[in-house]
This record gives C-alpha cells, structure tokens and sequence, in this order.
C-alpha cells in the first residue's frame, strides 16, 4: 500500500517543491501581435471635383457613304456583299442597262438632228432666203440639244456605283431585279483608313459644357475593361425635333483594326471646368467600407503598421472619389485595398 501510495503523492508535492526552490511556472503563450495582412493606402487629398456627363452611342466609320443611283431603274445586279472589303473605283453594282441606253442614244440623235438643222439654216441665211430671227432659233436649239445629250449622258454615268473609297460594305439594302428610285440608298460603305467615329445626344443643361477638342473616354462593350481616348469633334446647337437631345460627335484616337459598325459605345465627357471651383478633401470610393446616406467608415493607419476605424461623413461621388465632408484630416492615410479584412486595432503590412 504505502508503494503505491508514495510515487501519487511525490508527483502532487513536485511543483510545490519546484517553487520552494525558485523555479518559475511556464509562461503563458504571448498573443501574436506580428502584422497578419497586407494592406494599400492612399492619403486624403484636396481636388477639384469635376462631375462626367456619360452617354451611350454607336461606333461606325468616320467615312461612312450611303450610295445610291442618280437615276430609277431596274436593279440589274449587286456585286458584293455586307463585311466584303473594296477597293476605291471598283464596281459595287448597276442598273439593266436597256431604259437608261435607250435615253443616251433618243438624245444623240436629237443633238445630231439639231445640228443638221443649224447647218441647213445658215446655207439658207447666207442665200438670203432665211432670217436672222430663224438662224438664231436654230442656234439656240442645236445648244440646248447638246446640253440635252451631255446631262443624259453624265446620268447616264450614274446607273453605276462605284466605291468611292477603300473600306468595307456596312449595308447592303437592295437586291437584283428591284425597282430602284433615283437616289434610293443601295448600298452603305465605310471607310476604315480616316478611323472610327461615336455619336451621342446629350441634354441642354450638358451640351452648354461642351466644346470641340475636349477629351472622353469610352468603353465598348465587345471589349470589357479597356478604355479607348476620344475628342470632341463638333457640336450641335440644334436640338433633335424627336427625341430634344443635341448631337455630339467624338473622333477615336486608338481605333483599332477589329471594330464593327454598330458596337456599343458608353462614353464619358469631363464637364467644363467651373472657375469658382474650390479643392475639397477626397479619397477614393475604395475606402468606403460602409455608407448609408452620407456616413460611412474607413479604416485609417496610425503609426506606421496599425490601423483604426473611423466613422465619416461624405458628400458627392465623382469619378470613383469621394468628397469627405467630416472625419478626416488632409494628409491621413486611409486604406484602399484590404481595409474589408481588418480589424480596428490590427497591425498590417503597408504598401502604397
């Protein structure tokens, strides 16, 4: 009894003997206070907010055609099709030739005619027999025969179309044996080589910001995340009777050899800069990590490695900063990248 005993008590009176002689517990395990996540800050900073107006329109070729016939006719072929590259001269389509020959040839033989008959009458003037008044009316006739024959002809010219430029056919918007009005649009080309243009209409209070040779900037939707430099080409002082929006006009400067006529195109135009304008404090949208009305929070460094949360007030959003109306000084850091997963008081890694 008094074995098994002994080695039970010696283990309870162990630690007790271990501090009569000096001997000092196990510490506790230290909390961790080394920096446990990477964050990027950015200072709060005094600008001029400058509002965007933004719009939506269509891209197409600068040099865009819509070609038609001078005359009416009969549609005797179209020799190409829509995406088909041309080449400037090269023949797009025409006219059945029958009606339009027909026309040439009823006014050769009139110019013809005309001519026989000034010729007899000035025989007959210089015989005596025929007056100045009848030299002079054949005179005028055989000239208006041959005005006759070179407008038929010059028409005549017309029963062709012919590309006016290299570019590619956007449209094609008529077919063989069609009865074609003059100036019926037959088809629509575009050239490529003086690059890509978007319309746009903006409202009277937005059209008054605007001037030729302002930049913008657009956004296609074939081509998520990229962002493509525009300038303001002209400008309409004329509202649409339809829709009361005035057409604006932008030029691309980095088109690109891919783009189609028709991709939508959102666009965003800097408004005029207002000279009353003062520098407020901003940060970017990317510190918000909450807002409800105009409060929200951000989480601000201190130091050089600890971060604390700060409630704010703010007051317009333009593009992605935001105006802080309370809560923080210029010159502080607030975090814009990773702030969503810290806490207050945690320790961070810094990059900026």
């Amino acid at each position: 009894m008094n074995r098994r005993v002994a080695p039970a008590i010696a283990t309870l009176l162990l630690p007790l003997w271990l501090s009569a002689c000096g001997g000092d517990a196990p510490p506790a395990a230290a909390k961790d206070t080394a920096p446990t996540r990477s964050v990027r800050v950015a200072p709060v900073e005094h600008a001029v907010l400058t509002e965007e107006i933004r719009a939506v329109g269509l891209l197409a070729p600068r040099d865009e055609a819509r070609l038609s016939f001078k005359l009416g006719g009969v549609l005797e072929s179209v020799l190409v099709e829509e995406g088909q590259v041309v080449r400037r001269g090269q023949l797009l389509a025409r006219l059945k030739s029958t009606e339009v020959e027909a026309g040439v040839s009823q006014a050769t033989e009139a110019a013809a005619k005309a001519a026989r008959d000034l010729e007899r009458g000035q025989a007959l003037y210089k015989d005596g027999v025929a007056t100045r008044e009848n030299l002079d009316d054949l005179t005028t006739a055989a000239r208006v025969a041959e005005a006759q024959l070179r407008s038929v002809r010059f028409n005549a010219s017309y029963a062709r179309i012919e590309a006016p430029a290299d570019g590619v056919v956007l449209q094609k918007l008529a077919e063989a044996n069609e009865l074609i009005a003059p100036g019926q649009p037959v088809l629509v080309t575009g050239g490529t080589t003086r690059g890509w243009i978007v319309k746009i209409g903006v409202a009277d209070r937005e059209v008054v910001q605007l001037a030729p040779g302002m930049p913008a900037k657009l956004e296609l939707d074939a081509y998520p995340g990229r962002e493509f430099p525009a300038k303001v080409y002209s400008v309409s002082r004329s509202a649409d009777a339809v829709t009361s929006t005035f057409a604006v006009e932008l030029h691309l400067d980095g088109a690109d050899a891919s783009f189609s006529r028709g991709m939508v195109a959102r666009v965003r135009l800097p408004r005029r800069a207002d000279e009353r304008a003062l520098p407020v404090p901003v940060v970017p949208q990317t510190a918000l990590l909450e807002a409800s009305a105009d409060r929200g929070a951000v989480m601000v460094l201190q130091g050089q490695d600890t971060v604390q949360r700060r409630d704010v007030r703010f007051g317009r959003l333009v593009g992605g900063r935001v105006e802080v109306l309370d809560g923080l000084k210029p010159g502080e850091l607030v975090v814009v990248d990773g702030a969503s997963f810290v806490t207050s008081g945690d320790r961070v890694i810094v990059k900026r």
